[in-house]
């Protein structure tokens, strides 16, 4: 371990309702080299939380616990929770992860080294998507592919490029330069609070580097589809910028392109089944089948370079049915009800009118 990878870094986790997944990410950062403490924030958790982590400290001496009784004015749950961290934190680097995250064995030194070898102030990486169910095997998969081609990693970290994001799960950034782009509480009442952090430290100069990182860091990010759904409803609005016509054109292009063949090839089969149609039918139901088949192929390709089975692919017109809705439910959330649910909390939005 070199030198520069020597006990710099405070981990600052925000915990609310944690149980299910606090100590398998406080143990995967244990085994870490470079950490100084983690500092975890048990945002008023009415769960076992709190007890959880009383005997992690136990086997710990490095772990941390602040919570939390109150939420102010203004703020969000977690942009509050990370400013009580950081504020209590030591380390000249700060890694902000959340709670559902799996640390894989060197992950940290390796990323710490390459943060300062590329001198870059903010390092994020998209982390490895674990998805046992069918539901996640379709939407997770198929909203990264999405999100990849918005927001481009090589665009992200070309410091002549406007383009900036970072992924909330892994956030490792130098210490002054996140107190001197005003950190987590410039802010406080963003809902997508760590894009907006990396545009403000872009936007200063500073030097980001966006990394597909299944190699370092996996997650689960929800446990029930109610929870997958309130949170992608709370992001995809934001993660479009707001525009409403880039929103539209993008759910008629995946139900377009991703469902449509599928259902038509399937109507065209059993029309020829139960009809017994001629050759025209026939022919536009092997193209439609050639077309369904090719958009799998390139899914898979995309599924690959981010780190995901390619076989997931199979679940395409599932996941391209489901994100369509969801962005017309964030699209809702957002311009309509003007309010979104998240962790037990409503948080108004402004993009109302």
């Amino acid at each position: 371990m070199s030198a520069s990878q020597n006990a710099r870094v405070s981990v600052i986790i925000p915990a609310r309702n944690e149980e299910v997944n606090i100590a398998r990410v406080v143990r995967s950062l244990a085994i870490q080299q470079g950490i100084l403490e983690i500092l975890v924030v048990d945002d008023q958790s009415v769960d076992r939380t709190g007890e959880i982590l009383a005997t992690l400290q136990a086997e710990n001496s490095l772990l941390r616990t602040l919570r939390v009784e109150s939420l102010p004015e203004g703020w969000l749950g977690k942009t509050h929770a990370v400013v009580e961290g950081a504020r209590a934190a030591t380390g000249v680097w700060l890694l902000f992860t959340d709670a559902d995250t799996e640390h894989l064995a060197g992950s940290l030194a390796e990323l710490l080294q390459r943060a300062e070898d590329e001198h870059a102030d903010l390092l994020s990486v998209s982390p490895g998507q674990d998805t046992p169910t069918w539901w996640e095997k379709s939407v997770i998969p198929f909203v990264y592919v999405k999100l990849a081609s918005l927001f481009r990693f090589e665009e992200v970290s070309d410091p002549h490029s406007p383009a900036a994001a970072a992924n909330g799960q892994y956030l490792l950034v130098r210490r002054e330069i996140y107190e001197w782009s005003g950190g987590h509480e410039a802010v406080k009442s963003e809902i997508l609070e760590d894009v907006e952090l990396a545009r403000r430290i872009k936007a200063r100069g500073g030097k980001l580097l966006f990394l597909p990182g299944a190699r370092w860091v996996r997650t689960r990010m929800y446990h029930s589809f109610r929870e997958m759904w309130q949170g992608w409803v709370k992001n995809l609005y934001l993660l479009y910028q707001g525009n409403i016509t880039k929103m539209l054109v993008a759910v008629a292009s995946i139900w377009l392109l991703d469902l449509f063949p599928v259902l038509a090839f399937i109507a065209a089969c059993l029309w020829i089944a139960f009809v017994r149609a001629g050759g025209a039918v026939t022919l536009m139901a092997l193209g439609l089948f050639l077309l369904a088949l090719a958009r799998q192929w390139n899914y898979g390709q995309a599924l690959a370079r981010l780190g995901f089975d390619p076989i997931l692919a199979s679940y395409q017109p599932v996941g391209a049915a489901l994100l369509g809705a969801l962005m017309l439910g964030s699209l809702r959330a957002h311009r309509a009800a003007g309010s979104i649910e998240w962790k037990g909390r409503h948080y108004a939005t402004k993009g109302k009118g």
